[in-house]
């Protein structure tokens, strides 16, 4: 039971934005043994999500996302090191991954990134706030076996929507898989719009992405 308040603890310590909390908490779990990659999709994914719907419903706005993503980003500083991720020697494909236009949230595409990495895959990493004329340009230019794209806020559905409307126009969806994920994104949408994959945690989309490589 004492973990569970811990990570409850962590969790609410990153949706009100504070920064000495978080560290503490996260620090105070790794020492009861918790996992690091629990905390992250337990607690971080989740924080994350919460703070994203506080910005739907207009609670929070831009100040609050780019601090809710500084706090993560420090928390993963400490998580990344023990999660003992050794990287693959052979390169087994190649990603490119962005977060999608008018969303600056990362850390869901770093922790993403991150494992990839490690499973052997080739990241080019187009950051946040991508439109869709980037991942085209992207694609036509790097030619990846995999596009990822991430979302924090609902707004950027549509957008994500416009980057599968836009790689049909161009020719380029039959070329390559597209796997979409982030707090807002679901089975169903993905789906509507023709993606390949959704992932709902960072580690159920590598496996996915390893998955279509390795068939």
């Amino acid at each position: 039971m004492e973990n569970y308040k811990i990570l409850d603890a962590m969790k609410e310590s990153i949706v009100d934005l504070n920064l000495d909390k978080a560290i503490k908490s996260c620090k105070e779990a790794l020492s009861q043994g918790i996992a690091p990659n629990k905390i992250i999709e337990d607690v971080i994914s989740k924080a994350l999500k919460l703070v994203g719907e506080k910005y739907e419903a207009k609670e929070y706005f831009i100040p609050e996302l780019i601090m809710a993503g500084e706090i993560s980003s420090q928390l993963m500083k400490i998580l990344l090191p023990r999660l003992n991720v050794s990287k693959s020697s052979k390169t087994i494909g190649k990603v490119i991954i962005g977060t999608g236009k008018g969303d600056i949230h990362d850390i869901g595409k770093n922790i993403v990134i991150t494992f990839l990495k490690a499973e052997g895959f080739k990241v080019i990493d187009l950051g946040v706030d991508v439109t869709s004329e980037q991942f085209i340009e992207a694609i036509k230019k790097e030619k990846p076996d995999i596009l990822a794209i991430s979302a924090l806020i609902s707004s950027t559905l549509v957008e994500i929507q416009k980057v599968l409307k836009d790689l049909k126009a161009a020719n380029l969806k039959d070329k390559i898989k597209v796997i979409i994920g982030g707090p807002p994104v679901t089975k169903e949408f993905s789906e509507s719009i023709g993606a390949d994959g959704f992932a709902k945690t960072a580690i159920d989309g590598v496996k996915i992405c390893k998955r279509w490589i390795l068939k």
